[in-house]
């Protein structure tokens, strides 16, 4: 069963039941969302309204897939029900440990935690994309065996990092997919100021994004990279850097800049030459000044 019908528990409740578990219930803070999510993962499950736990059927697995900052909350709430049974409870946050779930532990609960990589839309995408995923999982022995028999049911792999590093390992995964749409948007509001709309705009650059993905595939960052900072492209960079300052470039100067030095970086590992390197640094510099002085 699943408490938390947003959209990882709606997409997990569906994979969950492809590969031939029963979803027993489903709990969201209305019981009509509750019978919404299950209609959308395509499971006969129990609808349930969050004032009514009480009503919860046993099961093997409680998934509590929550937003983080109600994962403490819900987990106290299930302990204090009285015909709550020995079992696993996991949870499906990124950023926190099994310890949030200790409530439960006393109860008798094996606890611990099951973090899909992937980025969710609906509840079908959002299935198929949890059963070809990598999990981060992490917990008690039972709950971390019962974890990773799950992510191979599912047709993911598993990992697991020690839970003080589970902060550290989620700055990195939001770096890696939320960042890059938010980076994304700066380029297209960039695109923009070129006069291409926000549609066109998005399919020009999309197929880029695609193919940098794809380099990733085959390399690793520093002989992926492409483009003026991987050739160190002197005059390019200065000309980037004199276009993004003018009118309604100043964010996407500061991001540049700031993405610049790393790539510089990455261009260095790769063989890139020195002497150009440094050149494209000082212009770097010189725009970080700019960008601080625009914004007194």
């Amino acid at each position: 069963m699943l408490v938390g019908a947003g959209r990882l528990g709606t997409a997990l409740a569906r994979a969950l039941a492809a590969c031939g578990y029963e979803v027993r219930a489903l709990v969201s803070r209305e019981a009509a969302h509750a019978r919404r999510a299950a209609a959308r993962a395509g499971v006969e499950a129990l609808a349930l309204g969050s004032r009514q736990l009480e009503r919860l059927p046993a099961a093997d697995i409680l998934f509590v897939t929550t937003p983080d900052d109600r994962v403490a909350e819900t987990a106290e709430r299930l302990a204090a029900l009285p015909a709550l049974r020995p079992g696993v409870a996991l949870h499906t946050s990124g950023a926190l440990s099994s310890e949030v779930l200790s409530p439960l532990r006393v109860r008798g609960l094996s606890v611990g935690s099951m973090h899909p990589l992937a980025a969710l839309s609906g509840a079908e995408a959002g299935a198929e994309s949890l059963r070809r995923a990598f999990y981060c999982v992490e917990g008690e022995g039972r709950a971390l065996r019962a974890a990773r028999r799950v992510v191979r049911d599912l047709g993911g792999e598993s990992f697991t990092v020690g839970a003080e590093q589970k902060p550290l390992y989620h700055a990195a995964a939001l770096m890696a997919a939320g960042h890059v749409v938010a980076l994304f948007d700066v380029a297209l509001e960039t695109l923009r100021l070129c006069g291409l709309n926000a549609q066109r705009a998005q399919e020009v650059l999309l197929p880029l994004l695609r193919s940098a993905v794809e380099n990733l595939s085959d390399a690793a960052p520093p002989h992926a990279l492409t483009g003026s900072f991987a050739r160190a492209d002197v005059e390019t960079v200065r000309k980037h850097l004199r276009a993004l300052g003018g009118p309604g470039g100043g964010e996407a100067l500061g991001v540049y800049r700031a993405l610049g030095e790393h790539s510089l970086g990455l261009a260095e590992r790769a063989g890139a030459d020195r002497d150009l390197v440094g050149q494209i640094r000082r212009l770097l510099a010189e725009a970080e000044g700019d960008v601080r002085r625009s914004r007194r």
